[in-house]
């Protein structure tokens, strides 16, 4: 056979047999289950993927093998029994291709999620406070990291793409551009518990709640209802450029974290909802029900920051959609095994970014370390119980007074007002005694509600023996000024 026939006959032959071979696509993970990922441990684990139908998989753990088959739409998954903490391990998965992970821990598994004091980096364009210290400082390669880029759809996806490829351990290289409030709540986490820490961050800056609720959820709302009905009708997938509609983030940037088993999600969102405080009253509980319901883990915790203090303050008491959607946080804390973490005292009148998120992941710490860890510590600032009112007087009682209420240094405390039948507030003078805060004003003789801290930029003081600081309240319900905004 002469060369050029030879070479043809060659080139055929290999031709051929790569077509075979590319016949059978390879086994598949998504970017979530990689090398250096954390595992949540002492529950039932996932590991899926995708393959060609039928296809055998095998997926190789901790010395011991579970098997799968891909379905008729090249899905598959195998489920691992509880895993106690350690590793780090190593994980293979075989089917007509063979893919090895190592690296892998055994630990806590947190999603971090929101609008932009969320995603607010250590560095980038957030820098907060001693980020060059905190950088230089961020050597835990216990802590892992997974920051999800940004995306929108108007169909639920399978799957998201990830910044620097996966699961990054913690270093000074993977923390600058990470979310600061979810990295020093994984600190402080780690620090008191000593297991290994793994945080999906998935956030958007500017968003808004119902962007992130599942379309069958937020429906319900008729105000959402049309614009998820277009989506549903749509003939093919879409990804809009303006992410404020209705289920677009839950689609591109949550349901397809949903097989990964977690223990729970810290959330910071809310600025972009303030206009709109009485329906987030529905809206903040609809979607954590709604997370609940999808990732089928049962009532995880939830816990989420209620917004500092922002703009200017104002001389005199008076109506504001910052106080209102802070009540709106405050009233979901009625959902089960849910926390929340008040920032008033360390906003700032002229960023809506404050800088201090050392002490926000240090407060949802608190939450996560008495309720989920078992430390006997307090975990909230005091929150409203009830009130007596005696002639011009009005004795406020506080769950959560832990070690008594009192003020920073024994400051006179600040930032009541009183209102008569007229619904007109006047500031108000208050003194502590014990565990009660008792309230008056000269120009209110017969006093009916109370408020406290109710503005976008409160000055109110009053905190527990733990140092932390008392939530926004008001004792009344009249009508606020985002009432039946759409």
């Amino acid at each position: 056979m002469q060369f050029p026939t030879l070479l043809k006959a060659l080139c055929t032959g290999v031709c051929s047999l790569g077509l075979v071979i590319n016949s059978f696509a390879d086994v598949r993970l998504p970017a979530l289950v990689g090398s250096n990922m954390v595992l949540q441990r002492n529950k039932p684990l996932q590991v899926w993927g995708w393959a060609d139908k039928g296809e055998k998989i095998s997926v190789s753990f901790r010395n011991h093998t579970y098997n799968a088959v891909a379905t008729a739409d090249g899905k598959w998954k195998v489920q691992l029994p509880a895993q106690t903490v350690g590793g780090p391990y190593t994980m293979t998965i075989t089917g007509h291709n063979t893919i090895k992970l190592d690296n892998i821990l055994v630990g806590e598994v947190w999603v971090a999620s929101g609008q932009s004091n969320m995603e607010m980096p250590v560095r980038g364009w957030g820098k907060v406070l001693n980020y060059e210290q905190e950088i230089a400082a961020a050597n835990y390669p216990e802590i892992r990291l997974f920051q999800v880029k940004r995306a929108t759809s108007s169909v639920p996806l399978d799957d998201v793409k990830p910044w620097e490829g996966g699961w990054q351990p913690c270093s000074p290289q993977s923390i600058p551009e990470f979310s600061s409030t979810a990295y020093f709540f994984a600190r402080e986490i780690y620090g008191h518990e000593h297991i290994p820490v793994g945080i999906i961050h998935s956030s958007w800056g500017g968003t808004v709640a119902e962007a992130w609720t599942s379309g069958e959820s937020v429906k319900q709302i008729p105000a959402f209802a049309d614009t998820v009905k277009a989506y549903e009708s749509l003939p093919a997938p879409i990804a809009p450029g303006n992410p404020n509609k209705p289920t677009l983030l839950y689609n591109a940037m949550i349901h397809p974290l949903l097989p990964y088993t977690i223990r729970g999600v810290i959330w910071y969102q809310g600025e972009g909802n303030a206009n709109r405080a009485y329906q987030y009253r529905k809206l903040f509980p609809l979607m954590i029900k709604d997370w609940r319901k999808h990732w089928n883990n049962g009532n995880f915790p939830f816990y989420f920051v209620q917004l500092a203090a922002f703009k200017d303050p104002k001389a005199e008491p008076g109506e504001s959609d910052w106080a209102e959607l802070r009540e709106a946080q405050l009233l979901t804390l009625s959902l089960p095994n849910t926390g929340m973490a008040t920032a008033m005292d360390i906003g700032d009148a002229k960023d809506i970014h404050p800088k201090n998120k050392q002490e926000v992941g240090r407060r949802l710490s608190l939450i996560a370390r008495a309720q989920v860890y078992g430390e006997k510590i307090s975990f909230s600032g005091p929150v409203y119980q009830s009130r007596l009112i005696s002639a011009n007087k009005v004795v406020l009682t506080f769950k959560h007074a832990d070690n008594g209420l009192k003020t920073k240094q024994g400051a006179a405390l600040k930032g009541f007002a009183v209102a008569g039948e007229d619904k007109k507030f006047h500031w108000a003078e208050a003194t502590i005694t014990g565990n009660k805060v008792t309230v008056w004003s000269s120009e209110v003789a017969r006093p009916v509600a109370v408020r406290y801290s109710w503005a976008d930029n409160p000055d109110g003081n009053l905190l527990n023996g733990a140092g932390l600081p008392a939530s926004p309240f008001r004792t009344d319900d009249w009508q606020g000024v985002t009432f039946g905004q759409q």
